[in-house]
């Protein structure tokens, strides 16, 4: 059985950086590394290490929505989590976190987030994932960033339709690089974020050999990388973890395509069990609170 620590990802980060500071209450399950590579440290492979989950989407709670503070919150009071999240644009250009382009279905808005100000979003309200409307509101990602810092939780932001210049523009704002995660596809955009941020630290797909050739020739190191490879470990892939873990880069898979679209919680809970037992060393899931508790149980 894989149990995973108490702290995981909740890192304890300073909030002395001016312009990003946070009224919101601080979680638990803090540990504090001060030194600026604890990243790098802390998602560095060992064949010790415990699985650790990432919430897609930031996750999913009855009455909480994706993408939202609020979510997240209710989830790390729950266990230890990072989150991959959405970031798109705004017609005045104004960061906003929001998965699809359009507002159907997390909102009860319509139409395209980019044909909106951000003072016209004020008035929407999001749905949580059974379509149920909240109170609760679309954040800007720089809020998002504050929240995270202030209560050392470790975001991931996905590659959606914001310029990687307007992204490394934030990060450099909030003085986040040490504390946040970026998706990269290929390792032309791993280069970007290396070269500003040398520190960085990056989800990169992995998936086969050409992705991780692509990687290995960008020149970024691999201790600045975790991997995505993929919905489980097969013989595809075997050969590709091997070498990923040879050079001390944690695996990630992710059940948001497979396993999470199981109706019962019983269903879902039997198959992520199958796939615990192939040493994942990273689940990322739509529902990372069952998968927590299908790892500690």
């Amino acid at each position: 059985m894989y149990r995973i620590a108490g702290f995981a990802l909740l890192i304890l980060f300073s909030c002395a950086t001016a312009g990003c500071k946070s009224n919101s209450a601080k979680t638990s399950h803090l540990i504090d590394r001060e030194d600026r590579n604890r990243l790098q440290q802390y998602f560095e492979y060992t064949p010790a290490n415990a699985i650790l989950v990432s919430g897609h989407r930031g996750g999913q709670e009855p009455g909480f929505p994706e993408n939202s503070i609020e979510g997240f919150q209710n989830i790390v009071k729950q266990m230890p989590a990072f989150f991959e999240i959405d970031p798109r644009l705004t017609k005045d250009s104004v960061i906003v976190l929001m998965h699809d382009a359009t507002l159907e279905r997390t909102t009860n808005g319509k139409g395209k987030i980019s044909d909106y100000t951000w003072d016209e979003l004020h008035s929407i309200r999001l749905k949580d994932f059974e379509g149920k409307l909240t109170e609760y509101k679309i954040p800007k990602l720089e809020d998002v960033i504050r929240w995270g810092k202030e209560n050392s939780v470790v975001v991931n932001l996905d590659k959606k339709d914001v310029p990687m210049e307007m992204i490394a523009a934030l990060i450099k704002k909030c003085n986040a690089q040490d504390y946040i995660m970026l998706t990269v596809h290929t390792g032309a955009q791993a280069r970007f974020y290396y070269d500003r941020f040398p520190g960085i630290m990056l989800s990169a797909f992995v998936r086969d050999n050409k992705e991780y050739e692509d990687m290995a020739i960008s020149g970024v190191p691999w201790k600045n990388m975790i991997a995505y490879i993929g919905a489980t470990i097969d013989e595809k892939n075997r050969d590709l973890v091997e070498k990923l873990h040879n050079h001390g880069v944690r695996c990630m898979l992710s059940f948001a395509p497979t396993h999470d679209r199981l109706k019962t919680p019983a269903e879902r809970a039997t198959a992520y069990k199958k796939e615990i037992a192939l040493k994942p060393d990273i689940i990322e899931s739509d529902i990372p609170t069952e998968v927590w508790k299908a790892i500690n149980n």
